[in-house]
């Protein structure tokens, strides 16, 4: 398992809408979400900032190639074309943050 962490800039005034949208996934991306061993998939927003974090099974390689490659994904990107300012950068790449630290728990 790897831990993936990414930005996307979100335009200013359509913080609201971002939201909005996620209110209610489309069923069949998160299969696809699933089925490509995304797991925690958590969205965090501050301003027009959110931070994207999930883990990925058994690599974000393998997880982030089976959803690029899905049908879905491209059109919930589409649909969310007027929302996002910057997901990648200029070659194309999500704008990826790099892990620091991390510390697992152990339920007691």
């Amino acid at each position: 398992m790897e831990r993936a962490c990414f930005i996307i800039e979100i335009k200013p005034g359509m913080e609201g809408e971002y939201e909005r949208r996620h209110e209610a996934v489309w069923p069949d991306l998160l299969a696809v979400l699933s089925d490509s061993g995304v797991r925690n998939y958590t969205l965090f927003r501050r301003g027009t900032m959110v931070v994207a974090y999930c883990e990925c099974h058994p690599s974000v390689a393998e997880s982030f190639g089976r959803i690029g490659g899905a049908d879905v994904n491209s059109r919930w990107s589409k649909w969310f074309e007027d929302v996002i300012e910057r997901l990648t950068d200029s070659d194309g790449n999500l704008l990826w943050a790099a892990e620091v630290w991390h510390q697992d728990l152990s339920p007691q």
